[in-house]
């Protein structure tokens, strides 16, 4: 008998064993940044329109390097916003100015169009006319109680005392004999 257990031991430890688990190969896309040579560039661009009161101007160019631009603005107070930009490889610079002086319309103390006055005709019925009560409003007294209130006495507990009286505990020491 035991050499069948031990037989069976050396056969399950000699068996091939299965592979844990593997993950899918992971999948990577290739990916190539697309570079282009700078271009430069150029345009200007003008907006004049009385009816909506708009009117702007913008111009800008590049070289390889630099942008280089300006834009104005006419603003609702009355002045013009004139910006002036340059960005470069440390950063964006901007200067700004404003021409002319703002105003403002002086915009009288609020008064109401009109007034409006109750155009509605006085009730066509008459107003009611009550009667005084005939009456007389009641009286209350405060009510008497219909039960005595209870009286206290001290009260009469007595405490207990025992019932029994304890033995007397006197021991006699014992003395080792030599």
């Amino acid at each position: 008998m035991k050499f069948f257990i031990l037989a069976a031991l050396v056969a399950v430890a000699a068996a091939n064993s299965y592979k844990a688990a593997e993950y899918a190969p992971k999948y990577e896309a290739k990916y190539e940044e697309v570079t282009y040579a700078p271009q430069p560039y150029s345009f200007e661009y003008d907006v004049q329109d009385k009816e909506s009161y708009n009117d702007f101007l913008h111009s800008e160019k590049s070289d390889y390097n630099v942008v280089t631009g300006s834009y104005r603005v006419a603003l609702p107070d009355g002045r013009t916003q004139i910006v002036t930009y340059k960005a470069d490889k440390d950063g964006y610079n901007a200067d700004v100015k404003y021409e002319g002086e703002a105003k403002y319309p002086e915009e009288p103390a609020y008064k109401p169009a009109y007034k409006p006055a109750a155009s509605y005709p006085a009730p066509a019925y008459p107003a009611p006319a009550y009667p005084a009560p005939t009456y007389k409003a009641p009286e209350y007294k405060a009510p008497a109680p219909a039960y005595k209130a209870p009286t206290y006495s001290a009260p009469a507990y007595k405490a207990p005392t025992p019932a029994y009286k304890p033995a007397a505990y006197k021991p006699v020491p014992a003395y080792p004999k030599y």
